[in-house]
Formats: C-alpha cells, sequence, structure tokens
C-alpha cells in the first residue's frame, strides 16, 4: 500500500503505483460480492469457537480468520527522534517527500537495503540531493537496486555511517543530523531538512499475542508451504508471516493460499454458507476543485481544493475538518473512507476539505504540512488540533464531539 512504483507485478508491464494497485484489487474483490469495512479492529479472540473479532463498530462472530495486518517500519529511537517525528523524520518517504518544505531540499534515507534505496531514489524526484546513510560497511540491497543508486548522481552513499541525532537551528527547526563513523567514532554534522527510515519492519500481530505461534521477532508462525498458523481456522498472509521476501506478488499469493485454505477448512467442516452477488450499486462521481468553484455550495458537507477550503474558513461557523493527501501516499487512502465515515456522522455539525498537497503547494506550505496523510482542525478562523498520520477511528469521532 506505500510502495510508490511497482515494476514486478505481473500484468503490468509499464509499472503501477502500490495505491493503485491496491485500489484495483479492493474494486475486483467489491465486484465480486466482498463487502469492505473500514473500521478498527481493537480485539481478536481465537481461544474459543466461533472467534470473536471486535471492531470500533461491530462484533463479529466467524468459524475461520485470515490474518493480514502486514508490518510496521522500524524507528531508530534518537534522542529527539519524537520531537522531530513528523517534522523532519518520516518513515515513508512516498507519503511525505511531496510535502513543500521538502522540496528542493538536501535530504537523508538511513538504511542499507531494498527500502532504503528505494526511497533514496524515490525523493530524487522532490529533493536537491540525497544522502544515503548506511552502517555497514555494504548496502544490503539487491544488485539491481544498488546499481539504480550508484548511477543515480543525485544521491551520495555514505558507508560505515552511524545516524545519532537530530540537529536543530536556532528556530527549532531540523538543521542537520549528527552522524558517526563506525570504524573511526568520529562525529559530524550532515546538514539536511529531513530523514527518512528504511530500517525494516516489525510485524503487526499484537492482536495475536498468546493466542497462536509466534517466531521471536513476533512473525506469526505458519506451516511450512500453507497459510496455517497454530490454531485451527487461523491463517495468516503477507508482511505479518513474511520476513524475508516481502515482496507485493509474494504477499498476494499468500492471500490467495490462505483464501482457498478457508474454503477448504469451511467444506471440511460442512460450514460452507454460499454467498451470491448483490446487485452492483451506482458509482457516485466526486466533485473535483473546478466543479466547485463552479458553484460552490456551502450548505454541502463535503468539499475539495484551497478555493473551497478558503471559503469555509471565513464564512463556516462549523468546525472545518481539512485532510492533507499526496497522490502516491498509501495511508491517505486508507484514511479517506475512514473519515468519510465520520464526517457522515457529524454531518450538520462539520466541513469537510480535502487538500491535495501537490495541487495545492501553496496552501500546505502555509499549514506546515510537512507529511501525509494530515488533519487539521479549525474553527472561528483559528487552528484548534493538528493530527498527522492514521489515527484510531474513535480519536476523530471523539475530538468532533467535543468541539462541534
Amino acid at each position: 500500500m506505500t510502495t510508490t512504483e511497482v515494476e514486478n507485478f505481473p500484468g503490468f508491464p509499464d509499472g503501477i503505483t502500490g495505491p493503485d494497485l491496491m485500489d484495483r484489487m479492493r474494486r475486483q474483490a467489491e465486484r465480486w460480492g466482498a463487502e469492505l469495512f473500514q473500521e478498527d479492529v481493537e480485539s481478536i479472540d481465537v481461544k474459543s469457537r466461533p472467534f470473536t473479532v471486535q471492531s470500533s463498530e461491530r462484533k463479529v462472530k466467524c468459524h475461520s480468520v485470515i490474518f493480514a495486518t502486514g508490518a510496521t517500519a522500524k524507528r531508530l529511537g534518537l534522542p529527539r527522534e519524537d520531537e522531530f517525528w513528523s517534522r523532519g523524520i518520516s518513515a515513508c518517504a512516498i507519503c511525505d517527500g511531496a510535502s513543500p518544505l521538502f522540496k528542493g531540499q538536501v535530504l537523508a534515507v538511513v538504511g542499507g537495503g531494498d527500502t532504503a534505496t528505494e526511497e533514496a531514489i524515490y525523493l530524487t524526484k522532490y529533493a536537491r540531493h540525497v544522502h544515503l546513510l548506511v552502517r555497514r560497511d555494504q548496502p544490503k540491497a539487491s544488485k539491481a537496486m544498488q546499481d539504480r543508486v550508484y548511477n543515480n548522481p543525485n544521491i551520495t552513499v555514505h558507508f560505515n555511517t552511524e545516524t545519532m541525532d537530530i540537529v536543530s537551528n536556532t528556530k527549532g527547526q531540523m538543521s542537520g543530523i549528527l552522524l558517526r563513523k563506525a570504524d573511526t567514532g568520529e562525529e559530524s554534522v550532515l546538514e539536511a531538512k529531513g530523514l527518512f527510515y528504511g530500517i525494516g519492519h516489525s510485524p503487526n500481530s499484537q492482536l495475536l499475542e498468546g493466542q497462536v505461534e509466534l517466531d521471536r521477532s513476533g512473525y506469526v508462525l505458519v506451516e511450512e508451504g500453507t497459510a496455517k498458523t497454530s490454531v485451527e481456522g487461523v491463517f495468516a498472509a503477507g508482511d505479518v508471516q513474511d520476513h524475508e521476501w516481502r515482496q507485493a506478488v509474494t504477499a498476494a499469493g499468500s492471500g490467495c493460499v490462505a483464501a482457498l485454505s478457508v474454503e477448504r477448512y469451511l467444506v471440511s467442516k460442512d460450514l460452507l454458507i454460499e454467498f451470491h452477488q448483490p446487485p452492483t450499486e451506482e458509482i457516485k462521481k466526486e466533485l473535483t476543485d473546478r466543479d466547485v468553484q463552479a458553484g460552490f455550495d456551502i450548505t454541502l458537507t463535503k468539499h475539495k481544493g484551497q478555493y473551497a477550503l478558503r471559503k469555509l474558513y471565513h464564512e463556516s461557523p462549523r468546525l472545518i475538518c481539512v485532510l492533507y493527501t499526496a497522490p502516491t501516499c498509501g495511508p491517505c487512502r486508507t484514511l479517506k473512507p475512514i473519515l468519510s465515515k465520520v464526517i457522515d456522522e457529524f454531518d450538520q455539525n462539520v466541513h469537510f476539505v480535502e487538500i491535495d498537497i501537490e495541487e495545492d503547494p501553496e496552501i500546505a506550505e502555509a499549514a506546515g504540512i510537512m507529511g501525509t496523510p494530515c488533519v487539521q482542525f479549525f474553527k472561528n478562523k483559528e487552528m484548534i488540533r493538528t493530527v498527522s498520520g492514521v489515527k484510531m477511528k474513535r480519536e476523530y469521532k471523539e475530538f468532533i464531539e467535543e468541539n462541534k
């Protein structure tokens, strides 16, 4: 979901972005009757049968579960990491690289594998120059990715280099990175406006802790060549059980194995219920910023673009929720339907505006947006809160309830 250009997925000879690939998979699943719910799963109980999946909206009883929660980027744990998280430090170049505050600046990526090299290459679309900081004396990335980095004049590779901390200027803004040479212990400051992490992932297996077998790193253990976990009827797919390959095609393949395994399992237990596809609903056309300018209507709840934001900022008595997104931002596509459902619940008490930071960079820069997705709340011409990243649905609901 957060990968920029996917060059090796079958059927796309010219490549495709990760978010676009996910959207196509979603639409295909819905075409054949799959019901998708954008909700926060809060707990899973696979110790008693039927299993229980508790979300923020509903409790689901089921005879089988496919666990495919993926993995989350690791952090370095720098002394000032929390202070500069989303204010110069990021773990997702495709989410934050297009931020106006990073464009034309010197940036750095820490890591030596395929993830780090991909991040570095992507950032050259926006940055003046990119430094790749590798702790070892040689990279772990594939030969193809190494060649792409070495052949890019806008990337400088630093070996035997440890990232120690963030350096700031008198205004409290990130101005550089404190580095130390692993072989000599010599310290230096690299001038940079942003630091991006590409140092691996941790599996999102917390919901299954104490219920199914995990390895020492927290990855769900499955029987070799299958999707079966230590609990009958529970299957795992994707990066939550794969600490080696981490490819879109291998994740999709493991998902297929898991789905077929569920079908066979339910048939063997005489639990399979045939599902008939419902009639296809008409797809509603979303308004563009040009449509908004042609006939702006303040009585509507949802809007797009800087024109709508400016009008609402000056004229709306409601709480205004502004979502800043980027075209290649996978988490943005995850958050949008979640936030949309929240807004629907407060229809007459809130206004919602989506801002594409590439289409409206001056608005994003004025708002101090350094990464996407980012949500800002305004009321009476004052900004009252900024929320970076994807949060639990209830956090947005509680805030709107308190401030509507």
